[in-house]
C-alpha cells in the first residue's frame, strides 16, 4: 500500500530490483510493456486515467522504453509487464507491477494524513519472477542446464586417479564445504577420463582432478565448464 504520491517513487524502486534480479540470473534482454484498461473492469473511467498515467510517469522517471498493449490490463488496474528473452530468442513474460485503485475502494482502506484528515491509499502488486516453477524452467532452459556457478545444485565435482587419494580427497572436499561451496566426490574405480566426461555432461562448474602429484603438492588440477583447464 502506498500513497498516490508515492507511486513513482515505489515503481522506481521495483523497477531497479526486478532488473538486478534479471542481471543475477543472467538476462540481459528485458522488454517492458504496459498493459491497459480491458473492456470489463471495475472502477471509473477517470479512476484508470490516473492509474495509467501514473504508470506512464514511472516508466518515464525509470528512463525506460516500453509498448503499450490496449485491453490487457486486468480488470482493477493497469499494469507494467517485464518480458524476458530466452537463449533462442522466446519471450516471456515474467515480472509484474500492477497498480490497483479498486480493491483499497472494497476494503475501505484508509490511512491518516499529514493533515489530520483520511485518505484512500493505492495498492501495487508486485511480482518478480512470476510462476517460480515456470521461471525455473525458462532458467534451465535458457542456460541449457550450464546454470551460473552460484546457483548450480552442485558447484564443485572432485575426483581421484587412483584409490591412493582418497583420503587427500576427503581433505579437499572438507575444505571447499567449509568455504560454503557445494561438493560431489567421485571415488570410484573408473578411468579418470570416464569420471570427466560424466561430470562434464552434468555440466558441473569446476571439476577437480587429484592424482598423486596433485596430492604431493597439496594441490587440485582444476577444470572449468567448457573443458578450460
Amino acid at each position: 500500500f502506498c500513497t498516490e504520491e508515492q507511486i513513482v517513487a515505489e515503481s522506481k524502486a521495483f523497477n531497479e530490483l526486478v532488473m538486478k534480479v534479471y542481471k543475477q540470473f543472467d538476462f540481459h534482454d528485458v522488454a517492458i510493456k504496459l498493459s491497459l484498461r480491458p473492456e470489463k473492469r471495475a472502477g471509473s473511467d477517470e479512476t484508470w486515467d490516473k492509474a495509467e498515467q501514473g504508470l506512464r510517469d514511472a516508466l518515464t522517471a525509470c528512463g525506460l522504453q516500453w509498448e503499450e498493449l490496449p485491453g490487457e490490463g486486468a480488470f482493477y488496474g493497469p499494469k507494467i509487464e517485464y518480458h524476458i528473452k530466452d537463449a533462442i530468442g522466446r519471450s516471456w513474460q515474467c515480472g509484474t507491477l500492477q497498480l490497483d485503485f479498486v480493491l483499497p475502494e472494497r476494503l475501505d482502506a484508509e490511512y491518516v494524513t499529514e493533515d489530520n484528515g483520511r485518505a484512500r491509499p493505492v495498492m501495487l502488486h508486485r511480482a518478480i519472477l512470476g510462476s517460480l516453477e515456470r521461471f525455473i524452467g525458462i532458467l534451465i532452459e535458457n542456460h541449457a542446464g550450464a546454470l551460473p556457478t552460484w546457483l548450480a545444485p552442485v558447484q564443485v565435482g572432485i575426483a581421484n586417479i587412483s584409490q591412493a587419494q582418497s583420503e587427500y580427497v576427503a581433505q579437499v572436499t572438507q575444505e571447499l564445504q567449509k568455504q560454503g561451496l557445494r561438493v560431489q566426490t567421485d571415488l570410484r574405480n573408473e578411468k579418470i577420463t570416464y569420471k570427466i566426461r560424466e561430470h562434464s555432461l552434468q555440466k558441473l562448474p569446476y571439476i577437480l582432478v587429484v592424482g598423486d602429484k596433485e596430492k604431493a603438492a597439496g594441490a587440485v588440477a582444476v577444470r572449468a565448464r567448457g573443458n578450460l583447464d
